[in-house]
């Protein structure tokens, strides 16, 4: 093992890592400029019955409040993202906690109730972000990451993380595409393509050997698992090909799981 690298992993055969990249830009490409993500079927009115209803310019509390609406006035639903509405007022368009739609009218006069954030919410959401550790190469990761959906089949993704190895130390940085065929199932497989950086930082021997930064890219395969609410269980494999200066390519296996939130 040189002690320039965190591991090495024997390579396979080029030719078939080749085929597995083209069969999964092949994939990625078929949608990656499809539908956007799904709104609601029907826009409903509700009578604002609170003192005012507060509109978001996003869906989070942390989103500045930029209008409110008056008690009797009325909103359109446009959509909703797991615990937040679009709403719209006028010609304003606003998001709106679930506490608070939930204290408005229906047209009739009755009361509304909302279904907690569930699976459909899951297949919809657009952000993503979480927390996983695993295996690199016989190192221990830790990784974060947060994620943006394109549509409901394709998004983008940029991770950190932290390796810990015997002989080294390091972390790596990268920017990924997620294919995702079968968004709507509460087990849902996915493909990954990505590229970025690694930096390793060997332990302290009698040769001293000097840190280094190398180029990456991987691919991968993994599935999200819909537990509960917001939270999400995730499971990925990630075969890496590090580029070194040098002219002995290193190719790495990364396991890993988690769980994330999405919103």
């Amino acid at each position: 093992m040189s002690e320039h690298s965190i591991t090495t992993i024997p390579s396979t055969s080029r030719s078939t890592r080749l085929r597995i990249y083209a069969l999964l830009l092949i994939a990625l490409s078929q949608h990656m400029f499809g539908a956007p993500a799904r709104a609601a079927d029907d826009i409903a009115t509700v009578t604002v019955a609170d003192p005012y209803l507060e509109m978001h310019t996003g869906p989070g509390r942390g989103y500045p409040v930029f209008h409110v609406v008056s008690r009797g006035d009325t909103v359109a639903i446009v959509k909703r993202r797991t615990d937040w509405f679009l709403v719209r007022y006028g010609d304003r368009e606003g998001w709106v906690s679930r506490g608070q739609m939930e204290r408005t009218l229906q047209p009739t006069g009755a009361t509304i109730e909302f279904a907690e954030a569930g699976q459909q919410d899951f297949t919809d959401s657009r952000w993503e972000a979480g927390l996983l550790a695993g295996d690199f190469g016989g190192a221990n990761i830790i990784s974060v990451y947060g994620g943006y959906s394109l549509n409901r089949n394709v998004g983008l993704e940029v991770w950190g993380s932290q390796i810990l190895g015997n002989f080294s130390n390091g972390w790596m940085g990268s920017v990924n595409v997620i294919h995702e065929t079968w968004p709507e199932w509460r087990v849902s497989p996915f493909f990954t393509l990505g590229a970025g950086v690694i930096h390793t930082s060997p332990k302290s021997t009698i040769i001293q050997a000097q840190d280094r930064t190398d180029q990456v890219a991987h691919a991968g395969a993994g599935f999200r698992v819909y537990a509960t609410r917001r939270f999400i269980l995730r499971v990925e494999y990630k075969s890496y090909v590090v580029f070194t200066s040098r002219n002995d390519n290193e190719e790495i296996e990364e396991w890993k799981a988690g769980f994330a939130f999405f919103f």
